[in-house]
């Protein structure tokens, strides 16, 4: 399977580079960018390039040079980031007009909530957001530890030297979602490597590719529960709307739940442990703290990591200036949630500082903000609270099983992460 699926992404890729480029797009050319414009989504280990910092203090807008027929501004600084993602009258979401022909790629493929506009936003979201109250998230919670302690089993009997992305950052975030969705799906390898490939700009066009193949899966299930709901998200949305919602529209809600849940939380639990593990005091305070002590800890390393790099684009609906440029309709701006939550203007004079003791002024950008602000904020929090804790107090004494500066961080991804953390105890 693992091979049909490679190839069904790569013809995916290659069929949307063609479809990007008849609308005046060639995807194929993000290959050869040239490096100075990469900048927003490099690090180096978990910090950004020095350049973020740079270009946040030179001004509000920066123009990233790419080659495509539209100007895309980088919004580096908190307060402008802010202002732009809250502000749905003067920016689109949708990415469809993008997409076109009859390649498996096209624009009545792209759905979920992150790429869509009110009205239709409005009304998706509030088909989906019960699922993500406190009250129902609370069910989930004896299904996380479960989860969380099936894997941390599966790490110690794996030894010294395991790989805890295989064994935990990935199985622990990746089980929750298809549990919260009411999935039965057992090819998780497969799913893990899509889940990085159409995140990682590395490829090029081989990124839809993956987004396509990635799809398919969901298609299946909900086609699957269109004949036998499921107790999950999936059978319960069937239940409620019935033919209101159509399989494009209800893959799409999948998908973003599954975009926005298991690549970002995995990556948070891999990137945590290095961070945590740094400083003695910092792993103890998370290992013996209180649960108070412990969310305190989660906020600065969701703010300090911020995984996900770029908010979903902004097309400016009109000409308009903006924070002293001039930008034209069309236009698409990214907000740089890393450079937002590194904004000395927000978050005091050591913002490239992990400090689990930090107050900020105002609240961080890591899920986003604004109607498309992550509506999965409060599941990944819940995750992180069991299992960070749960891992340390398993084994007090883990380490790194590699200095951090050999760990192979992931190049030119939207979504950071590590492929691989090897661990004794």
């Amino acid at each position: 399977m693992l091979d049909v699926r490679t190839r069904v992404a790569s013809w995916a890729g290659r069929v949307a580079t063609r479809t990007l480029a008849r609308g005046g797009i060639d995807l194929a050319q993000l290959t050869i960018i040239p490096e100075r414009v990469k900048f927003p989504l490099r690090r180096r280990g978990t910090d950004p390039v020095g350049k973020l910092a740079r270009v946040r203090a030179d001004g509000p807008l920066y123009e990233l040079k790419l080659p495509f027929p539209m100007r895309v501004w980088l919004v580096p600084g908190y307060a402008e980031s802010r202002a732009i993602l809250t502000d749905p009258a003067s920016y689109s979401n949708d990415i469809r007009h993008l997409f076109s022909g009859n390649g498996p790629t096209t624009g009545a493929d792209i759905g979920g909530l992150g790429f869509t506009d009110p009205p239709l936003h409005t009304r998706l979201r509030k088909i989906i957001t019960p699922e993500f109250t406190m009250r129902r998230l609370a069910r989930m919670q004896p299904i996380i530890g479960e989860i969380v302690d099936r894997q941390l089993k599966e790490l110690a009997a794996a030894g010294p030297g395991a790989d805890l992305a295989t064994y935990v950052a990935f199985p622990v975030p990746f089980q929750t979602i298809i549990s919260l969705l009411g999935m039965d799906y057992d090819d998780a390898a497969t799913f893990q490597r899509l889940g990085g490939a159409r995140f990682d700009l590395t490829g090029g066009a081989a990124a839809f590719g993956a987004m396509s193949a990635q799809r398919e899966f969901l298609f299946e299930a909900v086609a699957k529960q269109r004949l036998e709901p499921g107790p999950g998200l999936i059978g319960q949305i069937i239940r409620d709307e019935g033919d209101n919602l159509s399989d494009a529209e209800l893959a799409g809600l999948a998908d973003g739940v599954f975009t926005g849940g298991f690549e970002t939380t995995a990556g948070m639990i891999a990137l945590s442990t290095i961070v945590l593990l740094r400083d003695p005091a910092h792993a103890a305070l998370v290992r013996d703290g209180s649960p108070d002590e412990v969310d305190t800890v989660v906020e600065e390393l969701l703010r300090y990591l911020s995984v996900v790099q770029l908010a979903f684009p902004r097309f400016a609906k009109q000409d308009m200036e903006l924070f002293g440029q001039r930008i034209r309709k069309g236009d698409v701006l990214l907000a740089s949630l890393p450079g937002a939550n590194r904004d000395p203007n927000i978050m005091g004079a050591t913002p490239d500082s992990f400090d689990p003791f930090r107050v900020p002024a105002s609240g961080h950008l890591a899920f986003g903000h604004g109607v498309h602000r992550c509506i999965g904020a409060e599941l990944a929090r819940i995750e992180l609270r069991t299992v960070l804790p749960r891992l340390l107090q398993q084994f007090p004494n883990l380490a790194l099983a590699v200095p951090e500066d050999e760990i192979t961080f992931r190049q030119l991804s939207f979504v950071y992460g590590v492929d691989s953390l090897p661990v004794t105890f």
